[in-house]
């Protein structure tokens, strides 16, 4: 979604005449908003828009009718191109020319790659240098954009550091491969960035140009499971950008400058979709590229059996049991022998480990004992059983005792949900985990839909499964009485004539990417740490709305459900906050659920109420 998009000669006119106000007007109404643009955004737009770019776009050089844009929001993401210049080249073939805006004074060279420093508001800090940003952002365009991609429209990026007089730190030969990809212009190169647009924008006229790429369709997005073999082979599957370079380069400095003399303890914090698990696959590929000893760990069988799966065809499966490991794998591990333990889903970490968990003391602490490094990508929001004990606090305590630096970081780029940081939070604010600003689905791009009937839902379910990305899931409300007679269904409405069974036990944990699975349901204990399309979840009476608020019932959980075992105890025996902590994880369950689906999320309950909320709130309020 384009921001504001304009001729050449519309932008000087709006450059010279407060076009900061214009653009703050229109982030609100084109990208829904729901928060005060901050000082320093708006500030940038005045200073960057109304006076060097008008400055920079204030020549003959360029026809008056070529098309300007600001704030292109990339799809699937939340991330947005500062500046476009579009038009034809000298062969009359369609060009944009992406250019990354800072306003950055002074800057210093790291030794990551693609890293920088500078200082921002609240001091000096690390960041991706502004050549592989602008780079990363036309990468992700090409991969997203059906328009850029089928019609081979020609990216061009830069980037424009106005305020930086240039001291070889910025342009130093330590990044001279993203220099190449997307050429730097610092304070005093005004001319040089105008020579470098025109180079590639001669004409005008292709008014259309910018229209249809905004309203092209969105490319499939990559998957990490189907990109597993590629990436394992070498091959750099997926871009990057913002922050997951940050964390991954950090993590990876970490682990390959540590010789065990001082351990080091890496939390990563994100939601879903902010790509954990792709960095920390790109992270344990790079570990072995650069020979160390590092292992992928994850409680979660299912993303485990998934990975396998995909990997059986180009490694032994001792070599692949070998790198990825469950969280229980470490009790008799000695201390620093794994040079790097990268460890996904890492609120999912138990106290004790085995089949009947009394093997071991505490599964944070025997990784953090096992490796010279550990790094933990950690969503407390997907908390989803009573034994989950991974919270940052906790591994920060654990991390003190053993002696260890710990060093902090978070993942914020969206990728899941249409790239929508919105539809999560409005999710926290119905679920009503926390209070957020989000009261409505109004101006979020995600397929969310209420289904009166589940047998509407999952036909709906079964049309998006054409590449079997799709699948139907539930809460763990109905016992799996089909586990021992696969003549009886699991879950049935026989009002609507729905009857499935839970998914079946020879999938195993591959549930998610099995041929025949959209025939069956899932569970969170097969779909956490994965990811679909499409996702249709089936809410039963663990969780229902009454008058206006989310109620849930521990009590509606299948007999056959682990999640909640240990919560009765705990009532009985008055443990202080046991009616607060099966709240959490009931509304965690759900959350975790709803945000399976990248491009869209169907629900059904069979409370009337329940259903006729969530619709409600799909809704704008006006308070």
């Amino acid at each position: 979604m384009i921001v504001y998009q304009a001729t050449k000669q519309q932008f000087l006119a709006d450059a010279a005449n407060g076009i900061e106000d214009i653009i703050h007007e229109q982030v609100a109404i084109k990208l829904g908003m729901k928060v005060q643009v901050n000082g320093s955004e708006y500030n940038s737009w005045k200073n960057s828009l109304g006076n060097y770019m008008y400055h920079v776009m204030n020549t003959v050089a360029l026809p008056d009718d070529v098309t300007v844009a600001v704030e292109y929001s990339i799809p699937r993401t939340k991330n947005r191109i500062d500046f476009i210049v579009a038009g034809l080249d000298e062969k009359k073939e369609e060009k944009v020319v992406i250019i990354e805006l800072k306003q950055w004074a002074d800057v210093a060279v790291t030794t990551k790659d693609a890293v920088v420093t500078t200082r921002f508001q609240h001091g000096i800090t690390e960041t991706t240098h502004p050549s592989y940003q602008a780079w990363s952002y036309s990468t992700l365009l090409n991969n997203f954009n059906e328009v850029v991609y089928a019609e081979k429209i020609g990216l061009i990026p830069c980037a424009y550091l106005h305020n930086h007089q240039d001291n070889n730190t910025v342009s130093n030969n330590f990044y001279v491969e993203y220099l190449k990809k997307a050429p730097l212009f610092c304070k005093g190169e005004k001319e040089k960035l105008q020579e470098f647009i025109t180079k590639f924008v001669k004409f005008g006229g292709n008014k259309d140009l910018l229209y249809r790429i905004d309203s092209g369709n969105v490319r499939p997005s990559k998957e990490l499971a189907d990109n597993l073999s590629s990436m394992m082979l070498g091959n750099k599957e997926f871009v990057l950008i913002d922050d997951q370079k940050l964390v991954f380069e950090t993590a990876l400095d970490l682990a390959k400058n540590n010789d065990g003399t001082q351990k080091q303890v890496f939390i990563v914090e994100g939601g879903p979709g902010t790509g954990k698990s792709v960095v920390a696959i790109n992270l344990l590929v790079a570990a072995i590229q650069n020979k160390l000893n590092a292992h992928y760990v994850t409680k979660n069988a299912a993303p485990r059996a998934v990975f396998e799966a995909k990997l059986s065809g180009i490694m032994k499966k001792s070599e692949i049991s070998n790198l990825f490991q469950s969280s229980g794998a470490y009790i008799q591990a000695k201390e620093n022998e794994i040079d790097a333990l990268i460890i996904d889903e890492a609120h999912r970490l138990n106290a004790k480990s085995g089949v009947f968990s009394n093997l071991g003391e505490n599964q944070i602490k025997e990784l953090i004992y096992a490796a010279k490094t550990a790094i933990f990508f950690i969503d407390e929001d997907q908390r989803v059983t009573w034994k989950d004990i991974g919270e940052s606090g906790v591994i920060e305590q654990w991390a003190t005792e053993l002696g260890a630096e710990v060093t902090r970081a978070k993942l914020v780029s969206q990728f899941r949900c249409n790239g929508s940081d919105g539809y999560l939070a409005w999710l926290d604010n119905i679920l009503e985990i926390k209070e957020t600003a989000n009261n409505s689905l109004a101006g979020i791009q995600y397929d969310f839909r209420v289904f009166d009937s589940p047998t509407e839902m999952r036909n709906a379910v079964i049309r998006k499964n054409k590449n079997n990305k799709a699948r139907i899931v539930a809460g763990y409300c109905w016992d799996w009485v089909s586990k021992n007679n696969s003549s009886l269904f699991d879950i049935e409405f026989p009002e609507h004539q729905f009857a499935m069974q839970w998914n079946l036990t020879e999938d195993g944990g591959t549930y998610m990417i099995a041929q025949n699975s959209i025939d069956q349901v899932g569970c969170i204990h097969t779909c956490q740490g994965l990811e679909l399309e499409y996702v249709g979840v089936i809410i039963g009476k663990d969780l229902i709305i009454r008058d206006g608020n989310v109620i849930t019932q521990p009590s509606e959980r299948a007999k056959s459900d682990k999640s909640l075992h240990g919560y009765k105890k705990d009532l009985k025996d008055g443990i202080e906050g046991t009616e607060k902590k099966a709240d959490l994880i009931i509304k965690n369950t759900y959350r975790t659920l709803m945000t399976r689906g990248m491009k869209g999320c169907y629900i059904f309950s069979d409370d009337l109420e329940t259903r006729a909320y969530f619709r409600s709130r799909m809704q704008k309020f006006n308070f």
